[in-house]
């Protein structure tokens, strides 16, 4: 039995540095109280949340100004004096908005360039978001943090600057108008922005710089946060997906960079009813508060003029410390370790330790243990979805029961390994077996040093294991207590990736962390390896994942808390005086069937009109749906002339029922000219063609029912076939219906035109227009057909 002893002790060993790993990520607990003044109160900060999140307060609602008022109460409160920036902003997006943006300065001594606190108010519309997460908790942050910065009479050079910017949920249209509009934009030299698409887990830094981020990088490290949560690969990652936030407009408009804080976790909640107070996790929240306070007190007294740099630095966090290096020591550092690797090898040979025999059969077990664990995955989670198809409901690709499925095909996955190296491998075995994985993680940090620079910390392993292969060549033989020691940065640094990737990406990509665990454990073979019995801890792995997949079925169910989401439209054609049901979801449950009944039919017309949507969503189902007398808006066609050329048009469209939203469309061949909507031009466009994809031309979202009024010109005779879709977000509320609430176990779908009143009709110009033909000193008009 003794024998077993230093395997147990191995593995207890490495569950507890796993642990340790993660508990070290983030603050564990959170105050009962509310503490000293004089320090962040996690509990004062929630008070003001709860003021927040009593209603939804996306743009357009009543509880919008609500929340708009006490948000300039509370800075006021605070003794500052506070300012509103309102108009309209066309982003990049397609979305008009009326935005209003909050604002307070506080003076400092002696100021470089002010230090700026951003965060938004507003909630996620169509799905009755309360945005306690996203994005009340960074909002209740800076309120908090200033609190305790101006009670402790914190010194400080610089201004700050605070903005509680609108219509971030929109299309960032609050920040566009801030950057471009505001006469503060040019005094501001650093942004700290809090945000979030979960409601729990760590608060990840994520850097926005406008070239090297090498004295960013040396400023977070002296600012020093207690709970550092970042690396320069996820930036590297985060740049590739459709995730900007307000600091991107800052970053790319007036090159202003800065700091984004975001917690991922509990994607599931993002955008949704759920998220509420209930949802969000207090240590998430602590954590927000632990990385404003260093740096509020580093920044507002660093000289924010130095920021800018050319050098770029990889960077990562440790349990020990945040760790930095330049990007020039990539190459060098990946070459060293070739260089190491291959005069070891020689080495090896030379004594004859190494055989090729016995690395060729390594190679084979390596590879065939990725490809399998790869497809095992793979496909398991395919099959699941299959099982399981209303999981597909959730766009997010994070289902509830998600931690439980990562548990499961880790475990998997681990099962997988250990049945491939299940014979017994002598030390000499073991070794040969090693240079396949450390040949690959080699070749890895070559490809990562080029493709994505910010991944350089990955090579800091590899020269952990090759101290483990070194002493062995030296000595002939392992030492199991510094296998362990050198395992520590591969656990480190490559494990949070292995949860990170299927949160932060969606369980989609469960089959990559299977991939980049057997690249660990290949890694870590001198450990691994010397485990006794591993056809028997293969055996346990495989009965762990059975129990991490029994967990998973158990809490499969949608239940209050863990809604399913479900989606519900109707659509009036005006113009053909017709009715219909429609949805976005794939698998109807029975409140859905209600309206679409059993076998609804697809309506592939009704996507002709594509809407923007996160994960690119489309109608499925519809059904026939009563007729209601809804009131169709007034079309004005202030201006419609040929002059030359062109066809120039001036359209105004006013509602006549309460609206949340007008969609217009053209035909898409159709080139739109010098395009404005309530007199803003598209921000960024460059040239006079409005740029566009599909039909659509312009979401506005409207405040206060004011109309919508459009001007642009086309080439004379151009096809236009101009629609609109003008939408309320009223269908469980208004009268002229009867749907019953959901119940508890659902909740409206995000990311889509859910529980809208829809009306969509032509825009028809008048029957002629005026062609304007110049002749000599005069104007000759004539009459032409549209």
């Amino acid at each position: 039995m003794k024998k077993y002893y230093p395997t147990f002790l191995s593995a207890i060993f490495l569950v507890v540095i796993t642990f340790l790993i993660y508990y070290t990520l983030m603050p564990q607990t959170v105050e009962k109280t509310e503490g000293s003044l004089s320090e962040f109160s996690t509990i004062r900060a929630l008070k003001k949340l709860e003021n927040i999140t009593k209603e939804p307060h996306y743009v357009g609602s009543e509880n919008h100004k609500t929340v708009a008022t006490y948000l300039q109460n509370e800075l006021q409160e605070l003794g500052l004096e506070t300012t509103i920036q309102e108009g309209y902003s066309f982003s990049e997006w397609g979305n008009l908005v009326k935005s209003k943006n909050i604002l307070a300065r506080i003076k400092g001594t002696d100021n470089s360039k002010a230090l700026m606190l951003l965060s938004h108010y507003d909630s996620a519309p169509h799905s009755k978001s309360l945005g306690a997460s996203d994005d009340g908790s960074g909002i209740v942050t800076i309120l908090e943090g200033l609190r305790t910065f101006l009670h402790n009479k914190t010194p400080h050079k610089n201004d700050i600057v605070i903005l509680f910017s609108d219509a971030e949920e929109l299309g960032l249209n609050g920040a566009g108008l801030f950057v471009t509009e505001h006469k503060w934009v040019k005094e501001i030299g650093l942004v700290i922005n809090f945000e979030a698409r979960g409601s729990s887990g760590p608060a990840y830094m994520l850097m926005e710089v406008n070239q090297g981020n090498a004295n960013m990088v040396e400023g977070f490290t002296e600012a020093n946060p207690k709970f550092p949560v970042s690396n320069s690969l996820m930036y590297s990652i985060y740049k590739m997906l459709p995730n900007d936030t307000d600091l991107t407009v800052f970053r790319e408009k007036a090159q202003i960079q800065g700091f984004n804080f975001a917690f991922i976790d509990g994607h599931f909640n993002y955008h949704t009813a759920q998220d509420d107070m209930e949802h969000l996790s207090k240590t998430t929240l602590a954590h927000q508060g632990e990385n404003l306070m260093p740096l509020l007190h580093y920044f507002s007294n660093a000289d924010l003029k130095i920021l800018d740099s050319t050098e770029d630095k990889v960077y990562f966090n440790t349990p020990i410390a945040f760790m930095s290096y330049p990007f020039s020591w990539n190459i060098p550092l990946v070459v060293v370790a070739l260089v190491l690797f291959l005069g070891l090898c020689l080495v090896g040979f030379g004594k004859r330790i190494l055989t090729g025999r016995e690395i060729a059969k390594g190679f084979l077990l390596f590879f065939g243990t990725l490809l399998v664990a790869g497809i095992v995955t793979f496909l398991g989670w395919r099959i699941i979805l299959e099982i399981y198809p209303e999981y597909k409901e959730i766009l997010q690709k994070f289902t509830y029961n998600g931690h439980a499925y990562i548990g499961a095909f880790v475990f998997l996955t681990l099962a997988i390994s250990f049945f491939f190296y299940r014979k017994f491998i002598t030390e000499n075995q073991m070794m040969n077996y090693s240079i396949a994985p450390l040949l690959l993680w080699i070749i890895l940090n070559f490809a990562l040093a080029f493709a994505l620079p910010g991944a350089g910390f990955f090579v800091i392993p590899v020269f952990a294991s090759l101290i483990m292969f070194s002493y062995f060549i030296l000595t002939q033989k392992t030492n199991s207590l510094l296998n362990l020691l050198f395992a520590i940065p591969a656990i480190a640094i490559y494990v949070p990736f292995v949860t990170m990737f299927p949160i932060g990406l969606g369980l989609g990509l469960l089959f990559g962390s299977a991939i980049l665990l057997v690249l660990i454990f290949g890694l870590l073979l001198p450990v691994f390896g010397s485990f006794n019995k591993k056809g028997t801890w293969s055996l346990l792995m495989i009965i762990i994942s059975i129990g991490f997949f029994v967990d998973a079925h158990l809490h499969s169910d949608f239940e209050k808390g863990k809604a399913k989401p479900n989606s519900l439209a109707y659509v009036y054609d005006a113009d053909e005086e017709t009715a219909i049901w429609t949805t976005y979801d794939t698998t109807l449950d029975e409140w859905t069937k209600n309206y679409l009944g059993e076998n609804p039919k697809a309506e592939p017309e009704l996507n002709k009109n594509a809407l923007h949507s996160k994960y690119n969503s489309t109608f499925t189902f519809t059904a026939p749906a009563p007729e209601k007398d809804l009131q169709r808006p007034t079309i004005n066609f202030l201006r419609d002339t040929v002059i030359g050329n062109q066809h120039h048009l001036k359209i105004k469209i006013s509602p006549n029922r309460k609206v949340n939203r007008y969609d217009i469309f053209a035909d898409e061949k159709a080139v739109i000219h010098n395009l404005t909507a309530n007199g803003q031009k598209l921000l960024g466009q460059k040239g006079s063609v409005h740029p566009r994809n599909g039909r659509i031309i312009v979401s506005y979202y409207v405040t206060d029912n004011e109309p919508l009024e459009l001007q642009f010109s086309t080439k004379k005779g151009t096809l236009l076939d101009l629609e609109l879709m003008e939408s309320s977000f009223d269908l469980l509320e208004n009268p002229m219906f009867s749907i019953p609430p959901r119940p508890a176990s659902m909740m409206p779908k995000p990311f889509i035109l859910n529980d809208a009143i829809i009306l969509k009709q032509k825009i028809k110009p008048f029957p002629k227009a005026k062609t304007i033909v110049p002749v000599l000193d005069t104007l000759q008009v004539t009459d032409v057909e549209n």
